[in-house]
């Protein structure tokens, strides 16, 4: 049986400012790295607790790299650009680990979607929707239930919105962008091997999230006017002002934040 874990930097625990993210330099976000392992390493010990023989994938999600691939204790390491999004439906079920929440959430730590220095927001089919969203219905229409995510109190709680009956582990408690209360990283650690074992436990009550179907209007705005010129000439795209630009499309491989 072969299960998925979707990872990020920014929801681990001891983690609560861009400076220990968003950086290309490992030596700068090296123990953020190093954190992000063992707890992705928690997840993948409590999948084997539940079946001693799974076959793991881990897909690094963070834009410059949040794994250092041979902190893995287990499970096959792949970059989220090299992710080959044809083969999702070949996974039992996807896991989240070092999840944030989305850009606009209040007193979410180091929130943004997809990118925390161009994107305002992404809206799916009149949704506001953030990185969680957007790959969880992704893996909804492959037949794969979204069963676990660990992170920040916001983003459980948006997690909960999209899958109500999701297991999830709180690494810390948001105060702000970038404030947090952090849990200490031993029970953080228990509780998610525990959490991805008793999801799986959960399996068969957790379906897939499919709430957005075709045909899908995608909007996007950014923080800065974008070139006019180069969006005018994408298919199916729709210019609504120099910040914003609507995408119509049957396809959800079509959507911009699968091919981030």
């Amino acid at each position: 049986m072969k299960f998925l874990i979707m990872t990020d930097l920014e929801g681990i625990c001891g983690v609560d400012s861009f400076k220990q993210t968003r950086t290309n330099d490992n030596a700068d976000k090296g123990p953020a790295m190093k954190q992000l392992a063992r707890e992705t390493n928690a997840c993948i010990a409590g999948i084997r607790r539940a079946h001693p023989n799974a076959e793991v994938t881990v897909i690094d999600g963070h834009g410059s790299g949040g794994l250092f691939p041979k902190d893995l204790e287990d499970g096959e390491y792949v970059r989220y650009e090299q992710f080959q999004h044809d083969t999702l439906s070949q996974y039992r079920s996807l896991f989240y680990v070092g999840q944030h929440a989305m850009e606009g959430t209040i007193n979410a730590p180091l929130r943004h979607t997809f990118s925390s220095v161009r994107v305002q927001y992404y809206r799916l089919n009149g949704v506001n929707i953030g990185e969680f969203g957007a790959f969880a219905n992704w893996a909804g229409l492959n037949g794969v239930p979204t069963i676990f995510l660990a992170g920040d109190d916001k983003a459980t709680l948006e997690a909960q919105m999209f899958v109500p009956g999701i297991e999830t582990v709180v690494t810390k408690y948001g105060k702000g962008l970038e404030a947090a209360v952090h849990r200490p990283s031993d029970e953080v650690l228990s509780d998610i091997e525990a959490g991805a074992a008793r999801a799986i436990e959960r399996l068969s009550e957790i379906p897939p999230f499919v709430e957005f179907q075709p045909p899908f209007v995608f909007e996007a705005r950014y923080y800065k006017p974008i070139d006019l010129e180069v969006w005018s000439k994408k298919p199916n795209i729709t210019i609504i002002d120099e910040r914003t630009i609507q995408l119509q499309t049957a396809s959800y491989r079509e959507l911009p934040f699968l091919n981030v």
